[in-house]
């Protein structure tokens, strides 16, 4: 009789994988997940939020910003998302290994194009955050020019508004920053 039982890889598994630099390999509940190098498009957008954030972190020193940071939630869930900051205090509770191994306080994800990166973003990673109480999550799409910002309550994270190129971000983590978008659209300069 055949089994149906699939085999869940772990995060050892993963770092078990030979080193790839043109792919990103990441496990939501034992599912592996690869995806190529980010584009351009993305990669700006990246470097665009970074510059806006690093800078109000330079003016109010509250917390650490890191870019492409590799996190390990469980056994079976190991995520690299595209930004996280995290507050001082929090800082030393929740990174081991050169990782973190907790939620963050905020996660961003600069969403690719496509419905299955789309399907991991949105779904799969934005369920998972809130399983394991990432406070903020800002889904970040370059094509629609919008950002989604979710916030926890409970275990699940809510979308409390969707914003776009026009519009300027605020969020509790960085008290007196008004981001505006078309900053983080728009060509570096």
């Amino acid at each position: 009789m055949a089994s149906n039982v699939k085999h869940l890889m772990t995060v050892k598994d993963v770092k078990a994988l030979p080193y790839d630099e043109c792919h990103r390999y990441e496990l939501i509940e034992g599912e592996l997940h690869v995806s190529p190098a980010p584009g351009i498009p993305h990669q700006l957008v990246l470097l665009n939020l970074q510059v806006e954030l690093a800078n109000y972190l330079r003016r109010n020193p509250i917390g650490i910003l890191v870019p492409g940071p590799g996190a390990e939630l469980s056994e079976y869930n190991y995520v690299i998302p595209d930004i996280v900051f995290v507050r001082n205090e929090r800082w030393s509770s929740i990174v081991a290994n050169d990782e973190f191994n907790a939620a963050t306080d905020l996660v961003i994800e600069i969403v690719s194009p496509g419905s299955k990166n789309r399907k991991r973003d949105l779904q799969l990673k934005h369920t998972l955050y809130g399983k394991y109480g990432f406070q903020e999550y800002w889904a970040v799409e370059c094509w629609s020019r919008s950002v989604i910002v979710y916030r926890l309550n409970g275990n699940t994270l809510e979308e409390v508004m969707t914003l776009n190129e026009a519009d300027t971000l605020e969020s509790p983590f960085f008290p007196g920053l008004s981001l505006k978008l078309s900053a983080i659209f728009g060509q570096p300069g």
